[in-house]
């Protein structure tokens, strides 16, 4: 097959743009490539916005020694996806995303066997389960190349990473990226009917059998209504996410600026802004699967890559008290160290960062790192990401991307 650079380059910037609205990916997650010959490969740049992207910042790729020309550089996966060109023939598109179901899988360490139906027709008889990896690392390109060895699937599962979904075209690609979402979903869904002894027909089942199993015994905290808020320079303005009003506070003495009565979470983010120069933006969010997580009253360390690069090498939990803010604050304010995130007991997660977009990128990620621990609970034990190269993780995302910032 040979295929018109230009038109493979537009079919990677539309499937980019598509990936972004059906939520398989968010923001530079993932990745896209489209074959143009038995030699070579469009895929996407490293590091930049799917929703901006041009022909240009599509970067041709050569199969055999992946040398490229120009100065935009090639996603980091660009050996994995060479290796689906060499090894099948085929395929001819490829997508690797970050998606929530496929994400919760990659965690528990297994294949999902026996597909049926639809699944079968459009994946295979099976989705493997391509051992662990560092991001970008020979060791996750060989993991998944044995992975292709032992299975004729469509679709696999990278451990602790996402999913890599591959087809005879762009349409084939998405449909097993979209029918993989609905086979991981239901393997987990299974999982809760096998240990419940009941019908679980959506995700809430799961939560309901964590939460009666793990929930933490100690009293409930206070119920805390949920804000965000901004850095403007002196003063933070903090926005009630129910009816929208905005209330301006002096970073330096804490007294009201703008706007009516200070509500009670004011004090815990002035205790935020006053420690951490670095964050800017603060974003609590009581999604089902993080409200979840804050009940069950726990460390959370990382079992997906991303959690370990955006959040942190642990979230902890801490309870926030409106009765006693100042105290409460600073032991929220301490949980928060080194993160980018904490979890408030019974209440949610405060998200942080320097922006409101990495603030949501934040807040992404822990939904889909409460959901993966979750899942977790539901299976019993499992290891999550090994602490070193947790870390290891944490400390390049961290340099990497505030050179990208600058």
């Amino acid at each position: 097959m040979d295929m018109d650079i230009m038109q493979a380059k537009q079919l990677v910037i539309d499937a980019g743009k598509t990936l972004l609205e059906t939520g398989l990916i968010a923001r530079t997650w993932g990745n896209v490539s489209c074959r143009v010959s038995d030699t070579q490969f469009v895929i996407t740049p490293s590091g930049r916005a799917y929703d901006t992207l041009t022909p240009e910042e599509i970067v041709l790729v050569n199969i055999e020694n992946l040398s490229y020309d120009g100065d935009v550089k090639p996603s980091s996966e660009k050996g994995i996806h060479a290796a689906v060109y060499k090894m099948r023939p085929q395929m001819n598109f490829v997508i690797h995303t970050h998606q929530i179901n496929a994400s919760v899988i990659s965690a528990l360490g297994m294949d999902i066997n026996n597909l049926e139906g639809d699944a079968k027709e459009i994946i295979g008889d099976n989705i493997p389960l391509a051992s662990y990896g560092l991001p970008g690392t020979s060791k996750l390109r060989e993991g998944v190349i044995a992975a292709m060895q032992r299975s004729e699937s469509k679709g696999l599962i990278m451990a602790h990473h996402g999913a890599l979904c591959m087809g005879a075209d762009y349409n084939g690609a998405f449909a097993v990226a979209s029918e993989l979402e609905k086979v991981c979903e239901q393997e987990v869904l299974k999982k809760c009917n096998t240990v419940t002894n009941k019908v679980a027909d959506s995700f809430d089942s799961v939560i309901e059998y964590v939460v009666e199993k793990f929930a933490s015994d100690a009293p409930a905290a206070a119920e805390v209504e949920p804000f965000d808020s901004e850095r403007d320079g002196e003063v933070f303005n903090i926005t009630d996410k129910s009816s929208g009003e905005i209330v301006r506070i002096d970073i330096e003495s804490g007294a009201l600026v703008g706007g009516n009565d200070i509500p009670d979470t004011a004090q815990l983010h002035l205790a935020v802004y006053k420690k951490r120069k670095d964050v800017n933006s603060i974003i609590h969010s009581k999604s089902p699967d993080i409200l979840t997580a804050s009940r069950l009253d726990k460390k959370m360390k990382p079992l997906l890559d991303d959690f370990a690069q955006l959040v942190g090498t642990s979230v902890k939990t801490a309870r926030y008290n409106p009765n006693s803010t100042l105290k409460s604050s600073k032991k929220v304010v301490k949980a928060l160290k080194g993160r980018n995130a904490v979890l408030l007991k019974d209440n949610g997660a405060l998200c942080v960062a320097g922006d409101t977009s990495d603030a949501q990128a934040v807040e992404m990620v822990m939904e889909k790192g409460c959901k993966t621990q979750i899942g977790a609970d539901l299976y019993g034990k499992i290891k999550p990401i090994s602490p070193i190269e947790a870390k290891l993780m944490r400390i390049i995302y961290l340099k990497k991307y505030s050179k990208q910032k600058k």
